[in-house]
């Protein structure tokens, strides 16, 4: 019976997970937007700054923060039904207390872009996003391989990663200019 519920509470986690980060992705791809509807001129950029902070709003409030308090519900009771600390999920509770505090910065520019107040740039965001992404690959990572992750490796081919898409950013910048 409670290897059963096990199962189940690891499928809900999961599932808000994926919602959760999908929240995350899409918010900032919101945020790009409206920094780039913030250059129009007017009406149009009145129009598309209503809309978007309507979808920004929607969005926040209605997906990414119920998945994220979900996500943690669910990964506590895990937890308390793991009944034991590996040194891999302690590793792992770290980078998701990093990505909270990702989160936490992404509601500050919510906040912020609610009342038309644009501090970053489009490229700025774009590069912002990226980071929901590295969070994604340390996490999951951690929770599938375990403990036959090298750690040499693992930073190896985060770094790897990283600049990958430091250079695709760079790319679509100059596609874009061109």
């Amino acid at each position: 019976m409670v290897q059963t519920m096990y199962f189940y509470i690891k499928a809900l986690h999961i599932i808000f997970v994926v919602t959760w980060f999908a929240g995350l992705f899409y918010i900032v791809r919101l945020f790009i937007y409206s920094a780039e509807a913030n250059l129009k001129p007017e009406p149009e950029k009145t129009i598309l700054f209503k809309q978007l902070a309507l979808m920004q709003n929607r969005l926040w409030y209605i997906i990414t923060w119920p998945s994220a308090i979900l996500t943690l519900i669910f990964g506590g009771w895990l937890w308390y039904l793991y009944r034991s600390l590996p040194t891999w999920l302690l590793v792992k509770l770290c980078f998701v207390l990093g990505l909270f505090l990702y989160h936490l910065s992404l509601h500050a520019i919510f906040k912020q872009q609610q009342k038309g107040i644009f501090k970053y740039s489009s490229q700025q965001l774009r590069m912002w996003n990226e980071l929901a992404t590295l969070f994604l690959i340390i996490i999951v990572m951690l929770a599938v391989v375990k403990q036959m992750l090298s750690v040499v490796w693992g930073i190896s081919g985060l770094f790897a990663f990283a600049i990958v898409l430091m250079i695709a950013i760079k790319l679509y910048k100059k596609y874009r200019k061109d």
